[in-house]
């Protein structure tokens, strides 16, 4: 059994958001490890927005 979980955004949304927040570069040269957190949080609120566009 894997000890990963599921990630609930596709990969594709969390390079289109990482586009947006200008570090899509550094994701794709050096991966996520690599991006500061504040970053990864200013990616999540971007992804709850998006999220609420939706459904309203």
């Amino acid at each position: 059994m894997s000890s990963r979980k599921r990630s609930i955004m596709s990969e594709n949304l969390k390079q289109e958001i990482a586009n947006e927040l200008g570090v899509y570069n550094i994701v794709k040269n050096e991966g996520w490890g690599t991006v500061p957190s504040r970053t990864c949080g200013n990616m999540v609120t971007k992804a709850i927005e998006i999220a609420n566009r939706k459904f309203q």
